[in-house]
C-alpha cells in the first residue's frame, strides 16, 4: 500500500515555502519549535486566557474607564498622558502576565518594535513587542553555544525605578512603565519575533499597559515559540464562503470564523458553544427532575428500536454480526422492567440512509424514560424543558429561524387527521409563506371531506407532504395512527389511534413520543406485523426482537418516553438551516485527488 508523500498532502507554495524557512530560523534559535506545554498566569483566577483576563473585573473596570474617554476625543485626538499614567499605575500593581495564542493578524513591524494581536479563538489581546527589550526562550535543553546562552531570568527583569521615570518622561510614543528594560543578549526575542507568520502560536510574559491611542495590550519582555502555522490562514474578512469546505475542513472553519473582522449572525464557535449549552441546560433539568443517565450499547446484535436502514459490521471474538445502534429505546425500556423508574442517555445513532439538510448518518439524540406516566405528561415535561434550555441558551423565549419568529411561550396540540383537514387557512397555526414550503405535492388546502376517510398511509403521506412545512410555531401533532406506531400504547378511546406524538417547529419535526406499549403479547404481535412488511420489501420496517419480548413479560409498569433530535434543535437555536452546520465533522463525499480529476 502507498502512501501519499508530506508534500503530497501540504502542497509547497510560495508561501508554504516562506514560513518552512521561517521554521528553519527558528528551530536554530529555540531549538525544539513544537514545546510541550506553556504556563499561563492565574491573576484572573484561573488560567489566564485571553477571555479570562479581559473579563477579570479589574481590567474590565480600567478599559471601560479609557474606552469612556476615548469615545469623547475628536478623531486622532489621544488620551491625555496623566490619565494614562494613572492608569498604567493601576495596571502596574496587577504584576505581569503571561498568555498564548494564535496571531490573529500579521504582525506590524515598525522599525524597532511591533504591535500584533493574539487571539484564543475567542477573544483577543494586542501585544507590544521591542527589539532590544523581549527575550527571546530557548525550548531545548541547553542553549546553543554559538548564541552565549540566555540571560538569566533575573537579569531579564531587573530594572530600576530611575530608568522606568526617564523612560516615561521621555515623552517616547511607545513608553510604558518597565519598558527600559534592557539586555543587549536579549536580541534572539526580536529574531524570534520576525520570523512570526500569521497563525502561529506563541506564549508571552510582560505586563499589562493603556497603548497612547487608548488599547489594552500586554508590553512583551519574554517571547516563547509554540508551533508553526505551515499553512495561510483565511480571509480575516470574509472567512471561508464555501459552505462545503466549511463542513469539510471544521478546523479551518473554526480559525477563519475567529479570524474574521465582521460576522452575520453566530459564528462557527458560538454555535458549537451554544450546541453545548443546550445539551448541558437539559442534562441539567433531567438531573433536577430525579432522571438517571445511563449508558446503552452503541453495537448490537440487532438493530431495533426504530424504522430505519442499520449499518453492520462483524465482530471476529465473538463471531457474530453487530449493527450501529439506531435507537437505544428498547434497552432503556429495559432498565425500567429491571426497577429504572427514570432514565435518559444522550446517545448516538446511526442509520445508512440518504442525507439531507435534516438528515446525516450519523446524529445525536436524547432518550428518556418516566414510569406511571402518560403521553400528555410527557408533552407537558418537554415543554417545560425546552422552554428553560431556550431560554438559558439564548436569553429569550422567542426567537428568529429563517425569516420567522418563533415564539416558545405557547405550544399547540393538534390531532394529525385535524391538521390534515385544516390545511394552510387555520387561525391555531402560523403557516409558512410559500417560499417556505419546498416539494409539496398539491397547493391545494386539504379538505376534512379529503381526510376523514382516508388510510394510515395516505394520511400519513398527506401530512408529511403537505403540512409538515407549514407548522412554524410549536405544534405537537398528536393522535397517530397505531399502525404507523408499533412500539407506542393504542388510546383507551379509540384502538386505532396511538397515544403519541411528534414536535414540530419551525417546519421540521423536532421530538417524538408516546405512551409506552407495555403488553408483551401485543408487542410480538405489532412486531410480526412489522415483520411482514418487511418481507413485503419495506427494508426500514423494525425486526423482532425477542429478548425485548422476553424483558416485558416479567412486567413494565406504564411509563412514556420520548426522543429529542439534538441536531434538529440546535439548528432552530442558532438559526441554521442545514443540520451538517451543527455537526463539527459532518460525513461528506470523499474529496477526489487531482489526478482522479482528470478524465482519461
Amino acid at each position: 500500500m502507498s502512501i501519499p508523500e508530506f508534500n503530497d498532502i501540504v502542497e509547497p507554495n510560495d508561501q508554504t515555502e516562506a514560513r518552512r524557512e521561517h521554521l528553519d530560523g527558528l528551530r536554530k534559535l529555540v531549538g525544539n519549535v513544537y514545546p510541550n506545554k506553556f504556563e499561563r498566569s492565574k491573576l484572573s483566577g484561573d488560567d489566564d486566557t485571553i477571555t479570562n483576563l479581559l473579563h477579570f473585573a479589574p481590567l474590565v473596570e480600567i478599559v471601560s474607564e479609557i474606552n469612556a474617554i476615548v469615545a469623547t476625543l475628536a478623531e486622532r485626538e489621544r488620551p491625555a498622558a496623566e490619565i494614562k499614567d494613572a492608569l498604567n499605575a493601576r495596571l502596574r500593581i496587577l504584576g505581569n502576565v503571561r498568555i498564548a495564542g494564535r496571531l490573529a493578524v500579521p504582525p506590524r513591524v515598525m522599525g524597532k518594535a511591533a504591535f500584533v494581536h493574539l487571539s484564543d479563538g475567542l477573544s483577543r489581546l494586542q501585544i507590544y513587542v521591542r527589539c532590544d527589550e523581549v527575550y527571546g526562550v530557548w525550548n531545548g535543553s541547553e542553549p546553543p553555544a554559538s548564541a552565549g546562552g540566555f540571560p538569566s531570568e533575573s537579569s531579564v527583569s531587573a530594572d530600576t525605578e530611575a530608568d522606568t521615570s526617564a523612560r516615561v518622561k521621555s515623552g517616547d510614543d511607545d513608553a510604558n512603565p518597565k519598558s527600559e528594560i534592557r539586555n543587549p543578549k536579549s536580541r534572539d526575542g526580536w529574531e524570534i519575533f520576525q520570523l512570526l507568520d500569521h497563525g502561529d502560536f506563541i506564549g508571552v510574559e510582560g505586563f499589562l499597559f493603556i497603548t497612547n491611542t487608548g488599547e489594552l495590550s500586554v508590553h512583551v519582555e519574554k517571547l516563547q515559540f509554540l508551533a508553526k502555522a505551515m499553512l495561510p490562514m483565511p480571509d480575516k474578512m470574509h472567512g471561508i464562503a464555501d459552505p462545503e469546505l466549511r463542513r469539510r475542513y471544521r478546523y479551518v472553519d473554526l480559525i477563519g470564523s475567529s479570524l474574521q473582522v465582521e460576522h452575520e449572525g453566530l459564528t462557527t464557535r458560538e454555535v458549537f458553544v451554544r450546541r453545548a449549552k443546550i445539551i448541558s441546560s437539559m442534562r441539567r433539568y433531567l438531573d433536577d427532575h430525579g432522571y438517571i443517565e445511563v449508558e446503552t450499547p452503541m453495537l448490537t446484535p440487532k438493530a431495533t428500536g426504530a424504522a430505519a436502514e442499520p449499518f453492520e459490521t462483524y465482530h471476529k471474538a465473538l463471531n457474530i454480526k453487530l449493527y450501529a445502534r439506531i435507537a437505544p429505546e428498547l434497552y432503556l425500556k429495559r432498565l425500567m422492567v429491571g426497577g429504572f423508574e427514570k432514565v435518559y442517555e444522550i446517545n448516538r445513532n446511526f442509520r445508512n440512509e440518504g442525507i439531507s439538510h435534516k438528515h446525516n448518518p450519523e446524529f445525536t439524540m436524547l432518550e428518556f424514560y418516566c414510569a406511571y406516566m402518560d403521553v400528555n405528561g410527557m408533552m407537558d415535561f418537554c415543554e417545560e424543558m425546552l422552554k428553560e434550555s431556550v431560554l438559558e441558551a439564548t436569553g429569550s423565549l422567542k426567537i428568529e429561524y429563517e425569516g420567522n419568529t418563533i415564539d416558545f411561550n405557547k405550544f399547540e396540540r393538534i390531532t394529525m387527521r385535524d391538521a390534515a383537514a385544516r390545511g394552510g387557512n387555520t387561525s391555531g397555526i402560523e403557516y409558512a409563506s410559500d417560499n417556505t414550503i419546498q416539494n409539496t405535492k398539491s397547493e391545494s388546502t386539504v379538505a376534512t371531506a379529503r381526510v376523514s376517510t382516508v388510510d394510515d398511509a395516505d394520511l400519513l403521506e398527506i401530512f408529511e407532504n403537505e403540512i409538515e412545512a407549514t407548522l412554524i410555531q410549536p405544534t405537537f401533532i398528536i393522535d397517530y395512527p397505531k399502525s404507523i406506531s408499533p412500539l407506542s400504547k393504542a388510546s383507551p378511546a379509540n384502538p386505532a389511534i396511538a397515544e403519541r406524538f411528534e414536535l414540530f417547529i419551525g417546519g421540521i419535526e423536532r421530538a417524538n413520543g408516546f405512551s409506552e406499549l407495555n403488553d408483551p403479547k401485543e408487542q410480538y404481535e405489532r412486531f410480526a406485523d412489522q415483520m411482514k412488511e418487511r418481507e413485503s420489501g419495506d427494508a426500514e420496517a423494525m425486526i423482532l426482537d425477542e429478548d425485548y419480548i422476553k424483558a416485558l413479560s416479567y412486567g413494565m409498569p406504564p411509563a412514556a418516553g420520548i426522543g429529542i433530535g439534538i441536531d434538529r434543535l440546535v439548528m432552530l437555536l442558532t438559526n441554521k438551516h442545514s443540520i451538517r452546520d451543527v455537526i463539527l465533522f459532518p460525513h461528506m463525499r470523499p474529496e477526489r485527488r487531482h489526478e482522479e480529476d482528470v478524465e482519461i
